[in-house]
């Protein structure tokens, strides 16, 4: 095994930086809304929208039925084949498939 040298060891060190801000993006992007939406006297959650996303379906107001592996892959690969969705979708229960819920005005 070869030793690894010094501009190896920080192109691995920039890599392992580059992939934890990417993947803590999302997370970093929620805390500064909501840190704005609280600056502003708005509601944190729905920034006076009144409409919260269900948290069933995500805001599609679908669910599709898959396995504990499915990564939406196979769904991709028949879009793009011209055979359109294989797997059956259900409407969610919880939003009564509208994807999201009118938030009351009660503070």
């Amino acid at each position: 095994m070869s030793h690894i040298t010094a501009s190896e060891l920080a192109g691995f060190g920039v890599g392992a930086l580059l992939l934890y801000a990417t993947l803590s993006a999302t997370k970093l992007d929620a805390f500064i809304a909501a840190s704005q939406r609280s600056s502003l006297g708005m509601c944190k959650r729905c920034g006076d929208l009144r409409m919260i996303a269900c948290s069933q379906c995500k805001g599609k107001g679908l669910i599709k039925r898959g396995g504990w592996f499915d990564f939406g892959m196979a769904d991709d690969l028949f879009k793009f084949a011209g055979e359109g969705m294989k797997r059956s979708e259900i409407k969610c229960n919880k939003c009564l498939s509208k994807g999201m819920y009118q938030k009351s005005s009660a503070i």
